[in-house]
């Protein structure tokens, strides 16, 4: 009897490991290691404490220094500078778009038997209609092609940039895209069929500039006297708001204990627009830990301990192949990134050792040249990025200056500078000069990196780009390339 009961055991166990989870990914778009709740109690983000707590917080995971390259890491489990997409981020008339060869993540989900949506930012890439979203693997896109554009009017810089998969979406005009994404993820979770898995891909718009959300939402933070901050404040509230409204969707279709959720930022804050990454060193365009260390949880189902944080390392490379092995699906063959599934659902030592922060050889590199991060130690080589320094939030300041870095074109991998994260996370103490042996084991690292390394693709802009866009009644359009 006991070993009869024993084997029932087993093979509930096994069972339960086989489900395809829903698999909900989150991606708030600018938001600082400093502008959640706890980890900062000035901010309003009650639901997204709720997650992160009763889920797993992630102490060390690391994104690109901005969001195109992040975007393409998620999505390919692929270092950018392996793509040629690690300098800045693709421009609106440039022809580039993230390699067609690559396997995308919702591609293979969709290979597993997954329906597949995304609601929200792209930005890898739109001159041909094959590098947009309903073509990498999608069943449906609401959202913008470019980096950025108005939360109101949806112009990006002289054109229209709002889609429902290739129909320009002039209906949205005028609404405030975090109400309207967040309508639309509610609308494809009720709609489901329970009897097939999901993948929805949220890359949310908030708190990404230009700096704008209704007054209701700033008014929540009387206390914050410096106007710009009290307007991000409000804008990662209403994040905030939106994913409590999807989650409690998921619920009332009851298969909220069904998903699994997966909440990241894309790189650090940007300073310009009044986020904060305080206690961490610079910002978002940067190599820094504020630029690249992220805000970052899991949460729901097949995690076997929660409530906890977790301290190993993860990559943005490594979120494709971690939530391919929570789906049980195959991998693909070539990626960078590592399966960190069992290490996370287990609470056990991460299989990843080192990364590399990004490889770019542009002039100007206004991201960063070179980083390596191996165990405790992390190697910058020259041009750190745009910003340095640590900032307090500017809740009852006027806007503090924000020091900006001198690129050296001259002297490319000089200085280097080395630092011991565990111990010294915002990077005060650099360690070169005493430690030349880790400096040069590093360097020869990141040599052999370059090697493996393409070129950046940022071309000049195309005028055909505009054209498309003037015969298609003023809206990014693609079909120039």
């Amino acid at each position: 009897m006991i070993v009869r009961r024993l084997l029932l055991l087993s093979c509930f166990v096994v069972c339960v490991q086989c489900k395809q989870p829903n698999i909900l990914f989150i991606v708030a778009d600018d938001l600082g290691w400093n502008d959640v709740s706890f980890r900062n109690p000035n901010m309003i983000t009650p639901n997204i404490d709720r997650l992160a707590k009763q889920g797993v917080i992630f102490d060390s995971s690391y994104a690109l220094p901005a969001g195109c390259p992040s975007r393409s890491a998620f999505l390919s489990g692929k270092y950018p500078f392996r793509t040629g997409l690690q300098h800045v981020g693709i421009q609106p008339y440039q022809n580039v778009c993230l390699p067609l060869e690559i396997t995308t993540l919702p591609q293979q989900l969709k290979n597993a038997g997954y329906s597949t949506h995304a609601v929200g930012k792209w930005h890898l890439g739109f001159c041909n209609l094959n590098c947009t979203p309903t073509y990498r693997g999608f069943d449906s896109f609401l959202g913008y092609y470019n980096a950025k554009e108005d939360h109101y009017t949806h112009d990006s810089g002289q054109f229209y940039d709002l889609h429902d998969d290739q129909r320009p979406a002039w209906e949205y005009q005028g609404k405030y895209s975090t109400f309207f994404f967040t309508t639309r993820a509610q609308e494809i979770i009720s709609a489901h069929d329970v009897n097939t898995p999901l993948f929805l891909y949220l890359p949310f718009q908030n708190p990404h500039g230009p700096v704008e959300v209704p007054s209701i939402y700033s008014d929540l933070y009387p206390n914050v006297v410096n106007n710009g901050r009290k307007i991000f404040s409000g804008m990662v509230t209403i994040l905030d708001e939106a994913i409590g409204n999807i989650t409690q969707t998921l619920d009332d279709k009851g298969i909220l204990q069904d998903t699994l959720i997966l909440f990241t930022s894309d790189n650090g804050a940007e300073l310009l627009n009044y986020g904060n990454n305080y206690p961490l060193r610079g910002s978002k365009h940067s190599l820094w830990e504020g630029g690249t260390r992220v805000t970052a949880f899991m949460s729901g189902y097949g995690l076997q301990q929660t409530g906890i944080t977790y301290k190993g390392l993860i990559h943005a490379i490594d979120w494709m192949p971690t939530l391919i092995g929570a789906a049980g699906a195959e991998q693909v063959l070539g990626m960078d990134g590592i399966n960190q599934w069992d290490a996370i659902r287990m609470n056990i030592p991460s299989n990843r050792t080192e990364f590399i922060y990004n490889l770019d050889d542009f002039e100007i590199p206004s991201q960063g040249h070179a980083g390596i991060r191996v165990g405790d130690m992390k190697l910058l080589l020259g041009y750190p990025g745009t910003f340095d320094g640590w900032y307090t939030p500017m809740n009852d300041t006027t806007d503090t200056p924000v020091y900006e870095m001198v690129y050296n074109p001259s002297h490319p991998d000089i200085p280097a500078r080395l630092f011991n994260i565990t111990a010294d996370p915002t990077e005060r103490n650099d360690m070169a000069t005493t430690n030349p042996d880790i400096v040069k084991d590093l360097t020869s690292r990141i040599t052999a990196n370059r090697k493996l390394m393409v070129p950046a693709k940022y071309p000049t802009d195309d005028p055909k780009a505009k054209t498309i866009a003037e015969d298609n009644g003023g809206v990014f359009s693609p079909g120039w390339c």
